[in-house]
């Protein structure tokens, strides 16, 4: 296991980070702190109470949602893929190497994916949820999904970085490149930057 440093403290006023939030798809060539990497798993899963809960509501607090970090140019990590455990804040290897550009073409050749320093896939195994509510669980997962993709969104925006909701991809594709071995199903990639400015 890796440990990841402390998240940031963001004191950044939430109004700003709502109205500068856009979608972002051109990168400097500048690699992203592994600071703020954590900031950013910890933004969309990290647990927040000495009770477990996280930073992202989830119904009945079954948190199907596993994160995915595919780092490419992260300042003091390897390439690779490697699993967030949020009881530890935490990074478990998964996979060596740089793997953004296959992983872009997973997602039909997205550029601001293929270039990213790196990607959020965020994955879920329903049968936590569903285990639960039954089918009507299935709507919840989507429903955090989004929940989390947004944490990502303001806090990547109270860095000066830059991500993109990514939904276009071949589930098998990116199962194959992140090596999901779980039942996870992949749901949202967000690749994140430094932007271009002006873009």
């Amino acid at each position: 296991m890796i440990a990841l440093p402390p998240p940031l403290e963001l004191n950044y006023p939430l109004g700003r980070a709502i109205a500068k939030r856009r979608s972002r798809r051109s990168w400097l060539r500048k690699p992203v702190e592994l600071e703020k990497v954590s900031t950013l798993l910890w933004a969309a899963q990290g647990v927040t109470s000495k009770e477990g809960f996280r930073a992202s509501p989830s119904a009945g607090a079954t948190y199907p949602l596993e994160l995915y970090l595919v780092a490419c140019d992260v300042a003091g990590l390897e390439p690779g893929v490697y699993c967030y455990s949020p009881g530890e804040h935490s990074l478990r290897i998964v996979a060596k190497g740089s793997l953004c550009r296959e992983l872009g073409k997973a997602c039909l050749n997205q550029e601001w994916v293929s270039t990213a320093p790196l990607n959020i896939v965020i994955a879920a195994v329903f049968e936590r949820t569903t285990g639960y509510y039954g089918r009507r669980g299935v709507g919840y997962v989507y429903i955090e999904v989004g929940h989390a993709a947004q944490n990502i969104y303001l806090a990547s925006e109270a860095m000066d970085l830059g991500t993109v909701a990514v939904g276009a991809f071949y589930d098998d594709e990116v199962a194959r490149v992140v090596n999901l071995s779980r039942g996870e199903k992949p749901l949202y990639i967000l690749p994140v930057g430094y932007p271009i400015p002006g873009r």
